[in-house]
């Protein structure tokens, strides 16, 4: 693990949590789960039992950069990206960069908004997937699946690999995106396939040679930025490269073609895991509704931020959320389209509640 190094992105509004998350505070900075900690802070906690304070790095943008530091006192490796390009420049601009400071380097990445139960079995999986990474393979870290959940990407498994260190290690058959109910409760039963979280573990040198592969034209900007990184021309070459990088996901761009090829493995998360994506998850989690609520023949998720007292009457499931400057109303079914109501303000020109 000394070659270990974890990589944070920190990026997203959160939509489908407003509005209790917004562009400027999104879910990643907010504290969820009444830990009396942020979801980032959760993350850098975790990732504080395997490694350093000086090898975590978080990738965020200008506008969050202030709040992560605020956040996180202890952090020195933050990464501001000028605007965000989804996670694979995010993630390959720390690759590139800390390939060229530690040659042997290993990175892995975890999301700053997933909610982890076991911390233990956490850190077990992780140094698994460094053991798998360390053979030249790209690993990634599945979830057994609690449901037949719509919300995740799957994960298939096969042949189970010779690994020194991760002996339930399985090569990745694909990665399938979001499937319907019917297909989701087969991949279930198969017992073949996990949950996508998300979670990228590969040495720099292989990571960034598949991108230089399959795409060239993102490797090579990441590495003009990184070879001006530690240089006065670092913001320069940011402003003047950034903006041609293809936006696109790691996904996407190395994680399923190279699936195909036989060059990723899975290790299994003994953990429980969300990324908390609605309030219906939320609510799943055991979130209880503010006291200043009233329920009356009714249940569901109610919050209130600013005192108010809120009385729910004949609705089951019911989502209720109050802010000092909105309130959001719908029920658990519904709870993915909340994303909507953003996009539906910005065409409004109502930045001001975005």
């Amino acid at each position: 693990m000394e070659s270990f190094h974890a990589v944070i992105p920190a990026g997203g509004a959160g939509t489908r949590l407003w509005p209790l998350s917004r562009a400027s505070r999104p879910k990643f900075l907010l504290d969820l789960t009444g830990s009396g900690r942020s979801l980032l802070q959760e993350t850098w906690d975790r990732l504080r039992t395997l490694v350093p304070a000086d090898h975590i790095h978080v990738v965020t943008g200008p506008t969050h950069a202030p709040l992560v530091r605020e956040q996180l006192p202890e952090l020195t490796g933050l990464l501001v990206e000028p605007a965000p390009r989804d996670s694979m420049p995010a993630i390959g601009l720390a690759a590139a960069v800390l390939g060229r400071r530690h040659e042997e380097a290993i990175i892995g990445s975890f999301a700053a908004d997933h909610v982890i139960d076991d911390v233990a079995e956490f850190g077990a999986a992780v140094q698994a997937a460094v053991a798998v990474a360390e053979t030249g393979l790209l690993a990634t870290i599945g979830i057994e699946p609690r449901n037949p959940s719509t919300a995740f990407g799957y994960i298939e498994s096969g042949e189970r690999l010779d690994v020194d260190d991760a002996p339930s290690a399985r090569a990745v058959t694909q990665f399938v995106e979001k499937p319907d109910e019917p297909t989701a409760t087969h991949y279930m039963r198969s017992g073949s396939f996990s949950w996508n979280a998300g979670m990228f573990v590969a040495r720099t040198d292989i990571l960034l040679g598949h991108l230089a592969r399959l795409q060239p034209h993102l490797a090579a900007g990441l590495d003009h930025i990184a070879l001006a990184w530690d240089s006065p021309d670092r913001q320069a070459e940011l402003e003047s490269t950034w903006p041609s990088l293809t936006p696109i996901a790691i996904d996407h761009a190395i994680a399923e073609p190279v699936s195909l090829e036989g060059g990723v493995a899975v290790v299994p998360g003994a953990f429980g895991w969300d990324d908390i994506g609605d309030f219906a998850a939320l609510h799943a989690l055991g979130q209880t509704s503010s006291p200043d609520v009233v329920w009356v023949d009714a249940d569901g998720f109610a919050r209130t931020e600013d005192g108010t007292t809120i009385a729910v009457v004949g609705i089951r499931d019911a989502v209720v959320v109050r802010t000092e400057d909105a309130l959001l109303v719908t029920t658990m079914e519904h709870a993915q389209r909340v994303k909507d109501v953003p996009a539906e303000l910005r065409r409004e020109g109502r930045d001001d509640l975005v």
